[in-house]
């Protein structure tokens, strides 16, 4: 079993790994700016053990306090209609929270769920220089970029990090178990396709919970 620190539990991503990771025996601590906004499915779901705080992730010393005495702190925190920007301030927030904790005890671990713009397919440009992306949309992927590039900047011997990119096209459907991985390059089917149910995203991410197989660097998943 591994105390994970959940950032963003109410979401829909956030909903999903908090449920797989609760099924599968782990103690999860759901931080929340609204307790009141933390769907009921998620608790009484497998074997594992439920907490509830109130926490913010876009503040350092929230941050902090929420994640001590933890093994990995997850951040799937996205802003919603609010600015995109905010993305790269909850990733600043967190790394700045765990290094706050100092080295009297192991720091968590940290994984954050990213996007999949900047993801290059098999044959062209990144995903958000395919034309026809929507503004808002755009906004959004060069957020989760500019999130990954201050990740990138983080020595690994100082925090423990891994972000996990999504398929170009994630939505709710099927827990599968299933999943194949990549790094930098978009994973499509032989249709060209690329996707994943969030169930299975979940599945992927509580996998790299208990597995710790990319540290340091940036993995997407797709069926």
């Amino acid at each position: 079993m591994m105390k994970i620190a959940l950032f963003g539990a109410s979401g829909s991503i956030g909903t999903r790994v908090l449920r797989e990771a609760l099924r599968r025996g782990h103690e999860v601590t759901a931080v929340v700016r609204d307790p009141a906004r933390l769907p009921d499915s998620g608790s009484g779901t497998g074997a594992g053990a439920l907490v509830v705080v109130r926490g913010d992730v876009l503040d350092p010393g929230s941050v902090a306090a929420a994640v001590a005495g933890h093994d990995v702190a997850v951040s799937a925190f996205g802003p919603g209609r609010g600015d995109p920007a905010a993305l790269v301030t909850a990733a600043k927030s967190l790394i700045g929270g765990v290094r706050s904790l100092g080295t009297d005890a192991p720091a968590p671990r940290v994984v954050v769920v990213g996007g999949a713009g900047s993801l290059r397919p098999p044959a062209g440009p990144a995903v958000w220089d395919e034309p026809g992306v929507p503004e808002p949309v755009l906004a959004l992927m060069h957020a989760h970029g500019d999130a990954l590039d201050f990740l990138r900047s983080v020595p690994v011997e100082e925090v423990r990090w891994t972000c996990l990119s999504p398929a170009a096209q994630i939505g709710p459907g099927e827990r599968t178990g299933t999943y194949r991985l990549g790094l930098d390059d978009l994973v499509v089917d032989e249709e060209g396709r690329s996707r994943i149910s969030t169930e299975d995203f979940a599945v992927a991410l509580v996998d790299e919970i208990e597995r710790d197989a990319h540290a340091g660097r940036r993995f997407t998943v797709a069926h």
